[in-house]
């Protein structure tokens, strides 16, 4: 495991009712209504933010609209590379905060 893989399951333990699950394979947090809001890619992380939140983030170097595969942008979802890890924790605790207000 690489340490930014613990740094995701360490993520994951602080945030109150979040569940651990794959998506795309890989490993993502969900709120208790079964929505995504973060997902462990390739040692980076891809956060599920608001409009003004996304904004914010694209402004960090290296961070790009998450494709899952070429071509197909995900909206909303900021892949957020490792070299900013340490706004991982906080970018965490709004993507789900977001996401715990969705329907399911």
């Amino acid at each position: 495991m690489t340490k930014y893989e613990q740094m995701y399951h360490d993520i994951a333990a602080s945030i109150p009712g979040a569940k651990e699950s794959k998506m795309f394979g890989a490993l993502c947090i969900k709120a208790d209504n079964g929505k995504a809001g973060v997902l462990y890619w390739k040692d980076d992380m891809v956060f599920k933010l608001p409009p003004e939140e996304q904004v914010k983030a694209l402004k960090l170097k290296g961070a790009i609209i998450f494709e899952p595969s070429e071509g197909k942008q995900m909206s909303g979802w900021i892949h957020v590379p490792r070299q900013h890890s340490n706004l991982w924790l906080q970018l965490a605790h709004i993507s789900m905060r977001m996401v715990s207000d969705l329907k399911k």
